[in-house]
């Protein structure tokens, strides 16, 4: 999962709010391609160290506390501070040392895609109510609303869904609206906003409407707009479906620009996830 999230985040984070044209001439996953604002290449943003920190969480095997969850957001950014977070949040981070100075700084009342973003491997927790409990609570730190709230359910209970349940990709809609997080429009058209409905919306479209992840991630991208938050939700929550072939190219895997927390890392991260799944 968190190998093919930075992947796909690196990749979506090179066509982020780009011209149509830029997405037409380069979407084909030939090779990474520069951010049009911080001219980084084959670099995974905010989307991917969030999920890293929820990973590392999990793995902790520790209860959770608002203060964990904050901690872990502050630890995951001193150590390898990186550009793609919101101008607010990126500016906090920069200010704060710890947890305790984070909860007191943030202004939770978003509605944007950041808690939806890092929710993926939420799935791999077994039980759906501890899953809903630590979904609702990350979510908080930042997203303490009810749009920010419902995002980071939903995504983690489709990875839930694959994962634990085995169910099919045509069933999703379904068992959303059975657990109550669904209403989203699962026949989304047009460039993706930061907002967190039509990020989760778009990332559901493609995500039921594909079967192998080179599809998968062409199709995010093409949408336009937040490409690189829809691709990371779209394409995390594919590996939770057999269904889904997972082929990515190989040129994006062996080129992902990162040293200290790049595939050797995330590929410790994916095992230790799957040990304490299954």
């Amino acid at each position: 999962m968190l190998k093919e999230i930075a992947i796909s985040d690196a990749y979506g984070a090179g066509f982020e709010f780009s011209t149509k044209d830029k997405i037409a001439m380069h979407n084909n996953l030939s090779n990474y391609v520069s951010h049009d604002l911080y001219k980084t290449v084959g670099k995974y943003t905010d989307d991917t160290q969030m999920s890293i920190a929820i990973s590392e969480l999990i793995l902790s095997n520790k209860k959770w506390s608002d203060l964990d969850v904050a901690s872990k957001f502050v630890e995951c950014f001193k150590r390898d501070p990186r550009t793609g977070y919101s101008k607010g949040f990126f500016s906090v981070l920069n200010e704060v040392n710890d947890g305790n100075q984070l909860l007191l700084k943030i202004r939770n009342s978003s509605e944007r895609n950041g808690a939806a973003m890092r929710s993926m491997p939420l799935g791999f927790i077994k039980s759906k109510s501890e899953l809903l409990a630590k979904a609702k609570m990350q979510a908080a730190i930042t997203h303490n609303t009810t749009m920010g709230i419902k995002s980071s359910c939903a995504v983690a209970l489709t990875a839930h869904f694959g994962l634990h349940c085995k169910g099919e990709i045509n069933k999703i809609k379904n068992f959303l609206e059975k657990n109550y997080f669904s209403g989203w429009e699962y026949e989304w058209q047009g460039q993706v906003s930061i907002n967190a409905f039509d990020t989760v919306s778009a990332a559901l479209h493609c995500l039921i409407n594909c079967r192998d992840l080179k599809t998968l991630l062409i199709k995010c991208v093409s949408l336009g707009g937040d490409t690189d938050s829809v691709s990371s939700i779209a394409i995390g929550l594919a590996t939770c479906f057999d269904e889904y072939e997972n082929n990515l190219p190989n040129n994006l895997i062996e080129s992902l620009d990162e040293k200290n927390f790049g595939m050797e890392y995330l590929d410790f991260l994916d095992r230790k996830l799957h040990d304490y799944a299954f």
